[in-house]
């Protein structure tokens, strides 16, 4: 097990949620059933998935646990360049910051399928 709230990609992905939820305070009121239910539940799973992986017993479930969070960040990803595109809200530092969270869980998978060759 891993103490998942000293893993800097788990804080990262808090604060996405943290700013996830500025984002659909900008969203047009008729919207935010829509864009705004869909935007904070892609980025709720994120840092969630990383807690679960991080409490499971082996590395390998922990990277399925990974692997969703990966998927939901790309589910994020794509609802704000939507977002942007419909609403002309600017998402790009948000983007900017599921890129970088993406970029960590991917190096933190592979830490895991390095390890799993060495050993």
């Amino acid at each position: 097990m891993h103490n998942y709230q000293e893993l800097k990609v788990w804080q990262k992905a808090m604060t996405l949620v943290e700013n996830t939820y500025k984002i659909y305070s900008e969203l047009p009121k008729a919207e935010q059933f829509n864009f705004g239910s869909q935007i904070t539940r892609c980025a709720l799973s994120i840092p969630s998935n990383i807690a679960e992986g991080a409490g499971r017993k082996s590395s390998t479930e922990f990277k399925r646990f990974l692997d969703i969070a990966t998927g939901s960040s790309y589910e994020l990803e794509t609802q704000l360049i939507l977002i942007e595109r419909i609403f002309k809200i600017d998402t790009k530092e948000m983007i900017d910051q599921v890129v970088e969270v993406q970029k960590m869980i991917y190096a933190l998978n592979r830490s895991f399928e390095k390890s799993t060759l060495v050993s």
